[in-house]
């Protein structure tokens, strides 16, 4: 998988992760699942993109620093700053798919939280809840 792959899907999990989660309780469990798929995606994603970030680094990088380390003396927090500034697209992928990994995981709990008081309301109201389906 290409960095750009990597942008692609994570630009379309971004835009599901922006809408609005569903009060219908089955709406809701529906958006759920699709979180779990996209909360395990997203972690594969994220390794692939930290594994391209590390790529980047370790093989052009590593030899300009070398030399520039070399002939011009920079200091680590220098080379440092010139790897972040040449591998930038990489890392900006991988900071992305943190907060992605990151925001499921979040989404899902505020999934259970709805689905949990929308139960309370069904028994409150002594609703049948025989439509609802487990999670």
């Amino acid at each position: 998988m290409t960095l750009e792959d990597l942008k692609t899907e994570a630009q379309n999990i971004q835009y599901i992760l922006e809408s609005e989660i569903p009060d219908e309780i089955n709406a809701t469990i529906e958006h759920a699942k699709q979180l779990a798929v996209f909360h395990a995606r997203s972690g594969k994603m994220l390794a692939d993109a930290k594994m391209i970030y590390r790529n980047k680094k370790a093989s052009e990088i590593a030899e300009i620093i070398i030399k520039i380390a070399k002939e011009n003396f920079l200091s680590a927090k220098a080379q440092n700053a010139l790897v972040e500034a040449i591998a930038q697209q990489e890392a900006y992928v991988v900071e992305w798919l943190e907060r992605i990994n990151s925001n499921c995981v979040h989404q899902l709990d505020l999934c259970r939280t709805i689905i949990s008081k929308i139960k309370a309301e069904m028994q409150m109201s002594n609703i049948p809840q025989t439509t609802v389906y487990a999670c």
